[in-house]
């Protein structure tokens, strides 16, 4: 069956890049993923559709696995979950590689903090609560989305999970595992650390990323943004989308601010202009992913995160920088977007104002100036800041076998911060090589108890 073109669909698109030119372009979209989500939507208009029918939303239904733990993936900043977009993958495709994936959709600029909460009721079912403290702190319904069906409700610590987080998702994922180890969910008392099996991070973001200065944070409090910036256009760009709450375009995607309540039908003219002021919603409670980002919010998360001992722990940094007498330039001109090209020279090339204080002890602008275009490869490696984690550097993977639970094993990959996600044909056969050794660390290498494999897995 062919998929036709249709008015909504094309809206779909034409929104993708309207993103990009109203600030999207910080993170994950730039002009270079309008032009992969432009081609994978053309591959999904006019390609014959040979997948299964879709689940429905919010049921536990997964592919027939028996014993096998489920690999989830975790989006980043602006990301999406299945069934947004028009069914566009936001990682390409590979959750088809094996029997039981599920991708969760977040909220795409919602705090850290708020999306492991969500993560978590998606999961195990029931309606997202953001806690009574943290919504009354932040001026925000306590309650959110309803999951009816958890998508795996029998999780728990003999039926623990892998996760695989691109970007902020990783980051989303260590502090769902903090969360369970201090039973942090209300009428789920018996949750703890070991309901997570493995964390695999792609281009995670650990320890934050100068890029968020570039585009807007202010860098002397990590929090704030500048007057005239990149991120100002976002932001009043997200609220006025909010705001006029057009229902099937949030539909095909969501920032995820509804328990902010900034619809039209809600708050009115006044209330709107009242956002936008900054007197009210996420950007003035400090309540969305930016302010997670900088380098010192991410010491601030990290101040409470851990490594545990009984957790498997593996990252790809990418990395589109390479030394040319002495200088930190970009690796290449091919094989990379113009605007990426500019964005790593940017990053290779940031210093921390003379009048602001470090944002740790030890500081230097050069070990922040590797990078892939949206993260400093040192902060993708492991968690470093506050404190550094246990670590292990890691050129083939047979170098690190049998794995030991409670190390951060790395790789660091040639390719920008991209190139693993919208578009797999982008990035050629690494596409396959990088997510084959991911699911097959998942299945025979990372577990707890010896696993029964399907014969075609063994």
């Amino acid at each position: 069956m062919i998929r036709c073109w249709t008015p909504a669909l094309q809206l779909a698109e034409l929104f993708v890049s309207s993103l990009v030119h109203m600030g999207y372009g910080f993170y994950i979209f730039s002009t270079a993923v309008a032009g992969d989500a432009s081609q994978a939507l053309s591959d999904m208009l006019f390609k014959p559709n040979l997948d299964p029918a879709p689940k429905k939303e919010g049921s536990n239904e997964t592919p027939n696995a028996d014993g096998l733990p489920p690999i989830v993936l975790v989006h980043g900043i602006f990301g999406f979950g299945k069934g947004r977009l028009g069914g566009l993958s936001y990682f390409g495709g590979a959750e088809k590689k094996d029997e039981r994936v599920l991708v969760p959709d977040l909220g795409s600029l919602t705090s850290i903090y708020d999306r492991a909460r969500e993560l978590f009721y998606y999961l195990k079912g029931g309606q997202v609560d953001y806690g009574e403290e943290h919504s009354k702190a932040c001026d925000h319904s306590q309650f959110g989305r309803v999951y009816e069906k958890g998508h795996y409700p029998e999780w728990d610590e003999d039926h623990p999970i892998h996760f695989v987080g691109h970007s902020a998702g990783a980051q989303v994922v260590r502090v769902l595992q903090q969360m369970l180890a201090a039973k942090a969910f209300k009428g789920h008392e018996n949750t703890s650390e070991n309901w997570v099996l493995s964390i695999t991070a792609l281009s995670g973001a650990f320890n934050g990323t100068t890029r968020t200065y570039i585009d807007g944070m202010q860098p002397e409090d990590g929090r704030s943004l500048k007057p005239i910036s990149l991120l100002q256009l976002c932001r009043i760009g997200v609220i006025i989308y909010d705001w006029l709450d057009i229902s099937w375009l949030k539909a095909y995607y969501n920032f995820g601010f509804d328990h902010f309540n900034m619809s039209r039908k809600k708050i009115g003219v006044r209330g709107l202009i009242d956002c936008l002021i900054g007197n009210a919603g996420p950007f003035a409670s400090e309540d969305w992913i930016l302010p997670d980002l900088t380098l010192q919010g991410a010491i601030r998360l990290n101040s409470h995160l851990r490594t545990y001992p009984n957790t498997y722990y593996f990252s790809y940094a990418t990395k589109r920088t390479r030394k040319f007498m002495g200088i930190t330039v970009p690796s290449g001109i091919f094989g990379i977007h113009p605007l990426f090209f500019i964005r790593v020279l940017q990053m290779s090339q940031w210093r921390l104002p003379p009048d602001v204080s470090p944002p740790y002890k030890g500081y230097r602008d050069e070990d922040w100036w590797d990078n892939d275009g949206a993260l400093n490869i040192i902060s993708m490696t492991h968690p470093r800041f506050p404190v550094e984690h246990p670590s292990c550097h890691v050129i083939k993977d047979s170098d690190c076998q049998p794995l030991q639970p409670g190390i951060w094993y790395y790789k660091i990959v040639e390719g920008d911060h991209i190139l693993f996600i919208i578009n797999r044909e982008r990035a050629g056969v690494e596409f396959d090589l990088i997510y084959d050794s991911i699911f097959e660390r998942c299945r025979k290498h990372a577990f707890r108890k010896t696993p029964i494999l399907p014969d075609h897995v063994q």
